[in-house]
């Protein structure tokens, strides 16, 4: 692959992509063991690290920032090479973006079954990987911004509008709400106190969705499915606008998150208000993204990556319906606390992010390996039914749980004012929905291993290859895509 390393920085691309499939087999392969400890509680052997309270934080640190930070690491920096007609600012910088990230994960991996934990959601990890975390970022941050100060086209396209909002965000996130007095190696206490603690955990949780989870796939979605459809994106005015809108209304949503709490009300109402005005962005930037296809829907009968690609802005809409619609104080009261909840997160983590992620890799990989194509269309296409089959079947058994626990937490005697259920009554009338959560799982973390499959025989195939490969010159419509 001299050729192709010759004219970019191809390595580090590859080197993100194996591991996104690595850790996106090893997250939901914890995801669906806690699954069944759910239904089947006796699965943890009685052995701490096997727990459930130490396995969840796993699960989501291997799915968020394991697989969906490798996701992004693999797009962005393939993305601003293409699209800046230039190569990597340093191979070392990315080398070292590569392994360092590794290490974090592998860190995390090794202290969370341990019970070492800050206890802050997305924020678990203890103070010394925190520190690792934010040398590896900045690395990253002057790896990609440097690429695009030497950049040979003027324009900047919008995909890197996003990544690089979602970059310098996540590093402002990330040091305020980790601000911690250390009491040894692997403990501390937080700088904030109660109430304080709790506004800023979700000001960060909130936005570490916002823009690690929305904000940077939409620099994969703009890159990506124009790409693949073999159009330019439907309107780039719409682009523009939709990145301003969402970057500005975003960061101010986090206390929908903390509804009915000791949060002062009018708190609580802003974050109801700023995310009721988060959905015409949102939908926007979809759309924008599904009309690129406007003449080309017939590719989509047979390009299965751009199935993954359509359907996973279809979850992205149908999640940014939802989250506004949760965050109005009526419904909240309802859904909070419940299992929608859990299915809301699901049907932008593994509807949204995972397919937007599966989808880019199937139309990146091939190319940064000197192929036209992946090993196996069909298995993809099998892949594709399996993620969507699975994702429909996980997210509608929560839908259906997390109401009936609603309605029934708020069930009274309209004679005597008492509660109707029990606990353990509204927990057993849901436990039977916890076995198709487990079954939904289990198809997800089926397709994953296909895609492995598909991702081995499609490196295999490259190494067969004997023919030279030619450097591929910067396609003129990256620049705008």
């Amino acid at each position: 692959m001299v050729g192709i390393e010759g004219s970019y920085n191809d390595k580090v691309v590859r080197q993100f992509a194996v591991m996104t499939v690595v850790w996106g087999v090893v997250g939901m392969l914890v995801g669906v063991i806690i699954a069944a400890q759910l239904y089947w509680p006796g699965l943890d052997f009685d052995v701490p690290w096997l727990s459930y309270g130490r396995l969840r934080p796993l699960h989501t640190n291997a799915v968020i920032f394991a697989f969906g930070g490798s996701a992004l690491f693999a797009t962005s920096l393939y993305t601003v090479q293409r699209t800046c007609h230039v190569r990597l600012l340093s191979d070392k910088l990315a080398s070292f973006v590569f392994w360092g990230w590794q290490l974090v994960i592998v860190a995390a991996a090794i202290t969370l079954p341990m019970g070492l934990t800050q206890g802050k959601e997305y924020a678990e990890l203890e103070w010394p990987i925190d520190i690792l975390i934010t040398i590896v970022w900045v690395a990253y941050a002057v790896l990609f911004f440097g690429t695009i100060a030497k950049r040979k086209v003027k324009h900047i396209y919008v995909a890197n509008w996003f990544y690089g909002a979602y970059i310098i965000t996540i590093a402002l996130l990330h040091v305020v709400n980790n601000l911690a007095m250390p009491a040894g190696w692997f403990k501390s206490y937080s700088v904030y106190s109660g109430a304080v603690d709790a506004m800023v955990q979700w000001w960060y949780g909130h936005n570490a969705v916002g823009f690690f989870l929305t904000t940077a796939f939409l620099g994969m979605m703009y890159y990506f499915v124009p790409k693949q459809a073999g159009r330019p994106i439907y309107s780039y005015r719409l682009s523009i606008v939709h990145f301003w809108a969402l970057i500005a209304v975003y960061m101010w949503a986090g206390p929908h998150h903390l509804q009915y709490t000791a949060l002062p009300d009018w708190a609580q109402s802003l974050g109801m208000v700023f995310s009721l005005v988060l959905l015409a962005p949102s939908w926007g930037g979809a759309i924008n993204g599904i009309l690129t296809l406007s003449g080309v829907w017939y590719k989509l009968r047979t390009d299965p990556i751009l199935k993954f690609l359509v359907v996973s802005l279809s979850f992205y809409m149908m999640s940014t319906f939802e989250g506004p619609m949760m965050s109005i104080k009526t419904v909240n009261s309802l859904s909070h606390y419940t299992d929608w909840g859990i299915g809301h997160v699901h049907s932008g983590a593994i509807g949204w992010v995972a397919m937007i992620s599966i989808g880019s890799i199937y139309a990146m990989l091939p190319r940064v390996l000197g192929l036209s194509k992946m090993y196996s269309t069909r298995l993809i296409d099998t892949h594709f039914w399996l993620h969507t089959v699975g994702v429909v079947v996980y997210i509608a058994s929560m839908w259906i749980a997390g109401v009936t626990q609603g309605l029934m937490w708020r069930a009274t005697d309209p004679e005597t004012g008492t509660l109707v259920y029990s606990f353990v009554e509204a927990l057993n009338a849901t436990k039977p929905y916890y076995l198709f959560r487990l079954g939904g799982g289990l198809i997800v973390l089926s397709g994953m291993f296909v895609m492995g499959w598909n991702v081995f025989k499609t490196f295999r195939l490259a190494e067969a290859s004997t023919a030279p490969l030619a450097v591929m010159p910067p396609d003129a419509a990256d620049a705008r895509a």
